[in-house]
């Protein structure tokens, strides 16, 4: 099987190779080089804000709705439970939240789209192609973003990707401690990455939610830290998943493959479907 640097590879070489009389080649030095992998920085977690720690500590400015739902999901991992974190059940980390690089990440630059690659998850797409907004747009966890190249100090090289992202299913969280989004999938999030002035290998993700579930826009500038020489895995959420979720009810597997409680005193799954046997 080809690895992911192959695939980027062949991506960015189908792209820009296609032969098409009257166009023009891909001129890759008028972009910023986003090459290479993308770590969140030492010493950061996974938290939204980076600046600030999980949980309440994000002072998220939620509607007294959406801060019920997060006291609730608090509530829940402290007595064993995973609350509102989606992910547990193998339901994709979503936008925003994908953009907290939990795994490791890779950007690749094409003519028309600009890819963001996860170790963890599906590869997230962003049209710069100049397409207008579709009539209609299929919900999906990533949404669907467009985005346009900004030559901020007019020197004819690009510095800033700018994206704007519509269109949403759910459920999605700011972070596992719980932090929701509104249901109702209308989220309107925007971003700038660019290249960090200082150094060239820091990327400024500027990201913006505008959503139902705040009482404002909710903006943070994640960093991520360039990696020359990286090594790339593959992570699988279902590969050794050891949650199980029946009905309303959280359970696990232990190390021995047997089912578990999660929380004290909680009582077993109903097991009339089983023949039970009296030993």
């Amino acid at each position: 099987m080809l690895n992911r640097s192959a695939i980027a590879a062949l991506t960015f070489a189908a792209a820009v190779s296609l032969p098409s009389a009257g166009v023009q080649a891909f001129d890759e030095s008028k972009y910023p080089d986003f090459s290479g992998q993308w770590r969140r920085p030492p010493g950061i977690a996974i938290q939204w804000d980076q600046t600030r720690p999980l949980g309440r500590g994000q002072q998220a400015p939620l509607t007294p709705e959406y801060q019920k739902v997060f006291e609730a999901s608090l509530a829940d991992q402290a007595a064993g439970g995973q609350g509102n974190d989606a992910p547990s059940r193998c339901v994709p980390y979503g936008l925003p939240r994908i953009m907290s690089v939990i795994h490791p990440m890779e950007v690749v630059v094409t003519p028309k789209t600009t890819h963001f690659l996860f170790d963890y998850a599906m590869p997230r797409r962003v049209f710069t192609d100049g397409r207008p907004w579709p009539k209609e747009i299929e919900p999906s966890y990533y949404g669907y973003s467009i985005g346009r190249w900004v030559d901020e100090n007019g020197d004819g090289r690009y510095d800033v990707l700018e994206i704007e992202s519509r269109g949403f299913s759910g459920p999605r969280t700011f972070e596992a401690t719980g932090i929701p989004l509104h249901e109702d999938g209308q989220s309107v999030i925007t971003e700038r990455l660019y290249i960090d002035k200082a150094d060239p290998d820091i990327l400024h993700d500027e990201i913006t939610v505008n959503d139902h579930a705040l009482t404002r826009p909710w903006t943070v500038d994640k960093r991520y830290k360039r990696d020359h020489n990286p090594i790339w895995l593959l992570s699988e959420c279902s590969a050794d998943n050891r949650h199980v979720f029946l009905g309303n009810d959280h359970y696990t597997i232990s190390a021995d493959d047997k089912l578990m409680p999660t929380k004290k005193d909680q009582a077993p799954p109903d097991l009339k479907y089983f023949k039970q046997t009296r030993k």
